[in-house]
């Protein structure tokens, strides 16, 4: 085991570590592995080992796979109100257990909710620095244990008021089709005939649209599932298309919007919605107004009671398939049963 070169290391400081080698031979540890370790522990970089620029560099790193702009904002505002005024310059590979439970104490029964997500937002930032070996271990794993318990709320499944698919067509016909121009009332009816979000149809341009094979193309960035979806046009689709086109051509308009806002820019996602509370729009749910989301349910209610496949109503309505197996082999959208559906 070489020392160091002569006069650097002098005869004396040579003895010195030779001594302090055969003392840690003695105890089982070899002094050259050990010096290897040392040297690769020095070389790590420096700037990931506080907890506040490892937390920065993992919400860099991944936000922008979030698809939910409130959530991106959210993600690192907690960590900044709640984790790095205490943890944030602390060395990530020196943070035990009892860091962060003085961090989620004061907020754990106070503010369960946020307590929550600040635990599993720093769970998942010990969780990469455990990967990227810049720590051993993540003592955020048992924190819990060490905290009182917390009153688990009763979860409810909340529906979205819907309007009966019986009432629609009178709707349709007394509301969305009275002659008024330049409203919304031909997006809403559009929105009911395609059985889509109403993210999706806010933001329809004319790139997606195939008039010839009677298809809109929704590009996945813009579905809830992350995957592009196929909706079959029909013929009231085409009428209402047709309408807004005007002769013209959609390569012509290209990355227009079809439904703009009568002031430009896309629809706000309330305008829907303030739209048929205006109308009075009718729902199945008690001193509630039909939502724009319930439409979808009203499609699916309507589908089931007139005996169409599960499986291709719920494609119809770009639900994720939860069984991998089903994922795995299944090679087809079932357009034209969907098209034959709506």
């Amino acid at each position: 085991m070489g020392l160091g070169s002569y006069p650097d290391i002098s005869i004396a400081k040579a003895r010195e570590f030779a001594q302090a080698a055969r003392t840690s031979m003695a105890i089982g540890i070899d002094p050259i592995d050990a010096r290897k370790d040392f040297r690769k522990d020095q070389n790590k970089p420096k700037l990931n080992r506080t907890f506040e620029v490892a937390a920065r560099t993992y919400y860099d790193q991944h936000k922008d796979g979030w698809k939910n702009g409130k959530h991106v904002n959210q993600w690192i505002n907690t960590l900044e109100q709640y984790a790095f005024p205490t943890i944030g310059s602390h060395a990530v590979d020196l943070l035990e257990l009892e860091d962060f439970r003085r961090i989620l104490e004061p907020i754990w029964l106070t503010n369960s909710e946020t307590a929550s997500r600040v635990k599993q937002r720093c769970h998942r930032i010990m969780q990469w620095c455990v990967q990227r070996k810049y720590c051993s271990h993540n003592p955020v794993s048992g924190v819990e244990l060490s905290l009182p318990k917390m009153k688990k709320k009763r979860l409810r499944s909340v529906n979205f008021p819907s309007m009966p698919y019986e009432a629609i067509g009178e709707f349709t016909q007394r509301v969305l089709r009275d002659g008024t121009y330049g409203s919304c009332r031909d997006a809403i009816e559009f929105l009911i005939l395609s059985a889509v979000r109403s993210g999706e149809l806010r933001q329809l341009r004319w790139s997606q649209v195939n008039l010839e094979a009677k298809i809109w193309s929704i590009p996945a960035e813009h579905m809830k599932s992350g995957m592009s979806h196929k909706v079959p046009l029909t013929t009231r689709m085409l009428e209402i298309l047709s309408l807004r086109l005007n002769g013209r051509s959609p390569s012509d308009l290209e990355d227009d919007l079809v439904f703009p806002a009568p002031r430009g820019g896309t629809y706000s996602d309330t305008t829907f919605s303030k739209f048929l509370k205006d109308h009075r729009a009718i729902s199945d749910t008690a001193g509630k107004f039909a939502t724009p989301h319930g439409f979808r349910s009203s499609f699916r209610t309507w589908g089931a009671e007139n005996s169409h496949p599960e499986h291709v109503l719920e494609v119809c309505l770009a639900h994720t398939e939860k069984n991998d197996l089903i994922t795995r082999y299944r090679r087809t959208d079932f357009l034209d049963q969907r098209m034959t559906i709506m």
